[in-house]
């Protein structure tokens, strides 16, 4: 893959005019208050199981929370087994198609003396890594394979309603954990897990940071119009087939665009992206990364949110992959540190 997307000089200041419906701010509001009713008191709704690893320097828990709709779903939560008091925490999403995967596979963040929770993706973990155990209730109309059409007719039906939903739950039922600093938690994924932490950041009140790379779920009309892969190519797929469902498509998806939900977002960013990417191309990431808070600011009359974007010239949509540890520790260390 060669650079096919906007110069980098342009990315830096790319602003699309993006459709935004009157009413998204009611919709999310009403979607996370319903979820937050039907999943009750999180003292009682929230289970810890504690899981035996053989791992005498981190513990590890079998966390079920209630997400949209009071739905059980399942995460890891891996923390320093001695701990000095209430610790900060990463709440990680997970890219399309994996799932929460196998407990020992998630030490890094612990092994730094941060506690991690890694939510499972509803109806995903069985295209790659080692599986998920979090299924999805609800059905869908006519959809093509994947996740990207399921619901499309309607946005109170979109599946990725109730994965945004489930992240925010995520991060409520984190705070509601003993041992847990609730005013320092953070949210961080790679690719689809990088556009929940968008949206969840958009969504959520008091994060300390928001750590999205390669973000997919951002400005999809761009997306569909200059790649053909997947997921994006979904879309496409779909609307060779419903020719006359442009306009309801569209619609639908501006209510789950996280490029309009980080203009919401009140958290500092670490955004990574990688500028030979034909899965999340750069400037769907930047409609995201530029827009970082603006509607928040511009609601409190302050100053611009921090924001700070990692480009990888040379990579496709692996990105900078292992090198963004050292760079995320780093930078979180200056807002969560520990």
């Amino acid at each position: 893959m060669s650079l096919f997307d906007l110069p980098l000089a342009e990315l830096e200041t790319y602003a699309p005019t993006l459709d935004e419906p009157d009413d998204l701010d009611t919709f999310w509001t009403t979607t996370l208050a319903a979820s937050r009713a039907a999943g009750g008191d999180l003292a009682e709704t929230v289970h810890v199981e504690r899981v035996e690893t053989g791992l005498d320097l981190v513990t590890v828990d079998d966390v079920t929370f209630p997400g949209f709709g009071g739905h059980p779903i399942k995460a890891w939560l891996v923390r320093p087994a001695r701990p000095d008091g209430p610790l900060p925490a990463v709440v990680e999403f997970i890219g399309y198609g994996g799932g929460r995967g196998l407990a020992h596979e998630h030490l890094v963040w612990a092994a730094a003396g941060f506690a991690h929770l890694v939510v499972d993706t509803r109806g995903q973990g069985s295209r790659w890594g080692t599986g998920g155990g979090t299924p999805d209730p609800v059905g869908s109309g006519p959809a093509t394979p994947g996740f990207l059409t399921r619901g499309i007719e309607d946005p109170h039906d979109h599946y990725y309603r109730r994965v945004f939903t489930d992240g925010v739950r995520a991060v409520d039922a984190l705070r509601s954990l003993p041992g847990i600093d609730p005013a320092r938690v953070s949210v961080a994924g790679t690719s689809q897990g990088g556009g929940i932490s968008i949206a969840v950041a958009g969504l959520s009140e008091g994060l300390v940071a928001a750590m999205p790379d390669v973000p997919f779920l951002s400005h999809f009309r761009r997306a569909v119009e200059i790649t053909d892969r997947d997921p994006y190519g979904e879309i496409r797929q779909y609307l060779a087939v419903h020719r006359d469902a442009e306009d309801t498509v569209f619609r639908t998806l501006s209510y789950l665009d996280v490029a309009l939900l980080a203009r919401r977002a009140t958290a500092p960013a670490l955004f990574s992206v990688a500028l030979m990417d034909a899965t999340c191309p750069p400037s769907t990431v930047y409609a995201a990364f530029n827009g970082w808070g603006a509607k928040a600011v511009a609601a409190a009359q302050a100053g611009p949110v921090e924001r700070q974007i990692d480009v990888y010239r040379y990579n496709d949509h692996e990105g900078g992959q292992g090198y963004r540890f050292a760079q995320q520790r780093a930078w979180l260390r200056t807002h969560a540190s520990t």
